[in-house]
């Protein structure tokens, strides 16, 4: 069965943020092996830190950043279920979950540590953002997509 084109932008959008979500995830992983942005911030917010707590600090972001990111992608793959199975909560389940998405990358991006500066550096604390342009489109185009049943 072929799908309306609101159907096909709207999950069109959802994979995009998806793959937005896949490629925020493993930023800071191709962070740490090439520029070392996380370490480098890490280490000029706590200058007293040896390296070895910063590589601490550095795997412990990680392993936060990895399970937000599974999170993500769970979100995404469950919302494309729910529109593809026309579930009467997708319209108010999705705008809740973008609403967390968002919130979760603003605190990211925005959130000061003990230090004074932001717990991020600012490119990833970007990268955890955008995500969240997929988002809007998924979340506009289902409220604009006609009833589900």
């Amino acid at each position: 069965m072929t799908q309306p084109p609101h159907a096909r932008r709207l999950l069109a959008a959802m994979y995009v943020g998806l793959a937005l979500t896949v490629l925020a995830t493993i930023a800071p992983y191709i962070d740490r092996g090439t520029t070392h942005l996380l370490a480098d911030h890490i280490r000029a917010a706590y200058p007293s830190y040896l390296q070895a707590r910063v590589d601490s600090a550095v795997t412990t972001c990680l392993v936060v950043m990895s399970v937000i990111g599974a999170l993500g992608v769970l979100a995404w793959l469950t919302m494309a279920w729910a529109v593809k199975a026309g579930k009467r909560w997708a319209r108010p389940a999705a705008t809740v979950v973008f609403m967390l998405g968002t919130s979760v990358g603003l605190a990211g991006l925005l959130t000061k540590d003990t230090s004074g500066a932001t717990g991020l550096p600012p490119e990833l604390g970007w990268a955890g953002m955008i995500p969240s342009l997929a988002g809007v489109a998924a979340v506009t185009l289902l409220w604009r997509s006609p009833r589900l049943t």
